[in-house]
């Protein structure tokens, strides 16, 4: 497997991992309206303005595209496997190329976790620094943890 950076080209098997993985996972923790919710954030636009700031890449096997990462300055904003690959090293592969990119410039980084995702951070050394809160229709709330990890953590 192999973390390249994203192109444009790539951008509808990106869309296609993200609402797979969104699709499959989330419900086993989330109501609807927030599946829908994260579906609707992960638009195509959403997608190229990611591969066009040079900080969302694509895990490859072999041709295909089977995970997907990105980040914005000290920011982990997503890192998608399809469910097919999931708990076999994919995610951690991803994880290993954001942190290393940014921890080329920052000392700490943060995200926010999906429920389905707290386990993997902490398992990495991240700490819950926070809690939020998004309220969205049908009085539904997404609740998800801000989590952050320091660069001398890792010595």
């Amino acid at each position: 497997m192999e973390y390249v950076a994203a192109t444009a080209d790539m951008a509808n098997a990106i869309h296609d991992i993200l609402h797979a993985t969104i699709k499959t996972i989330y419900p086993k923790y989330y109501p609807q309206e927030v599946v829908d919710f994260f579906c609707q954030h992960h638009s195509m636009e959403h997608i190229l303005e990611g591969i066009a700031s040079g900080n969302m890449g694509a895990l490859m096997n072999g041709n295909a595209i089977i995970g997907t990462g990105g980040y914005d300055g000290n920011h982990i904003t997503g890192v998608y496997v399809l469910p097919a690959y999931q708990r076999q090293g994919c995610g951690s592969k991803i994880m290993d190329c954001l942190e290393a990119a940014i921890f080329k410039k920052f000392d700490t980084i943060l995200l926010d976790a999906s429920l389905a995702a707290v386990f993997l951070y902490e398992h990495r050394g991240y700490k819950t620094v926070g809690h939020g809160i998004y309220d969205l229709e049908n009085d539904v709330k997404l609740v998800y943890e801000i989590m952050e990890k320091k660069l001398n953590a890792q010595k």
